[in-house]
């Protein structure tokens, strides 16, 4: 296939990017190169047969419009998105234009490009969101493709909308939409603001290690190779209309997720003292949700799909390939916001 990958310099992006590659696909990666892109990220597919990049912002409707004439994919898969938590609560209003208005500019633009195109019933739009979207779990229970939508955050509601516009343009225009929500993602090339590379960072500068209340929330951790993996498939085999959740059937605690990191970091990179001495507990982010996870019956059952990577193996890769790419991350820490702590507005 030929396949439009918004987002494409992000994390999810351009592990979707080299898996896809390696499976023989076409892509055009269109990316505004906005504060947690990186084009490092596709380094290793650069000048490999097939790909291309577009600098663009999808809210630019004849930018959109002009690349999809260009360059004619079979499908667009939308992973572009403001997504980090803690900046959605300081300024909500970038996470309105890009994940609201931007995903209503690359929906018109499909369906005009579907149109011209004869409507073909091979094209497919696929929508990636979250989890967060369904809000909050308690202590039992699990999030499935009928789960209402209750979020709690200004990034989870954006993304909601964002997911109702492309069940609408499906339901009025007859777009070949599919959706997929997926639990929290971990892996290499993760943008230093989220947890997992935080952890990392601050433990080998001998930093505290933030951890929010007390460590208690729980998520359902997928491994980012594994997800792209999974993303692919539902392109490709997902049944249009359709809604898939992928999860990584991985529930940890913050806390027992940061001790395990500290605990291989330990194994691997031994300081003077062990790395759970930096852990520190830090006022909580407003509207933290309590748990999240995931039922991933329906993408099991109808496509055969199960994660492959346990906690064990995918944090201790994880780990492995930050020590192993220092310059990578070292260069992101100038970055806006990088290494401050964010969200506290309540």
């Amino acid at each position: 296939m030929k396949i439009l990958v918004t987002g494409g310099a992000g994390f999810i992006g351009s592990a979707v990017i080299r898996r896809a590659i390696s499976d023989g696909h076409e892509i055009v990666n269109v990316d505004s190169l906005t504060y947690a892109a990186c084009l490092d990220n596709v380094a290793p597919v650069e000048g490999a047969p097939g790909y291309s990049f577009e600098r663009a912002d999808i809210r630019e409707t004849d930018a959109m419009a002009a690349i999809l004439d260009q360059h004619r994919p079979d499908a667009i898969m939308h992973l572009a998105a403001e997504s980090h938590v803690d900046r959605s609560i300081d300024g909500p209003a970038a996470f309105i234009e890009t994940n609201l208005l931007g995903t209503y500019v690359l929906l018109e633009a499909a369906r005009a490009y579907w149109a011209r195109a004869g409507r073909p019933e091979t094209f497919r739009f696929h929508h990636i969101s979250t989890d967060e979207v369904f809000g909050s779990l308690g202590e039992t229970g699990l999030f499935t493709e009928d789960s209402p939508y209750q979020p709690n955050s200004p990034y989870s509601a954006s993304k909601a909308g964002s997911d109702h516009l492309v069940r609408a343009w499906r339901e009025t225009y007859g777009l070949p939409t599919i959706l997929t929500n997926c639990s929290n993602n971990y892996g290499p090339y993760q943008f230093p603001e989220k947890l997992i590379p935080v952890v990392i960072l601050n433990a080998l500068a001998g930093k505290p290690i933030p951890i929010y209340g007390a460590g208690d929330n729980i998520r359902d951790w997928l491994h980012v190779e594994d997800h792209a993996e999974a993303l692919l498939l539902v392109l490709q085999h997902g049944e249009t209309g359709r809604s898939y959740n992928i999860g990584g059937e991985n529930e940890m605690t913050n806390l027992d997720l940061v001790k395990m990191l500290c605990a291989i970091l330990d194994r691997l990179k031994p300081a003077a003292a062990p790395y759970a001495d930096q852990i520190t507990f830090v006022t909580d982010r407003p509207g933290h949700d309590s748990r999240y996870a995931i039922d991933p019956t329906r993408i099991r059952t109808e496509l055969n799909w199960r994660p492959s990577y346990t906690p064990e193996t995918g944090l201790e890769q994880t780990v492995q390939w930050y020590l192993d790419n220092g310059d990578w991350l070292h260069a992101l820490q100038t970055r806006s916001g990088v290494g401050q702590r964010l969200g506290t507005v309540g």
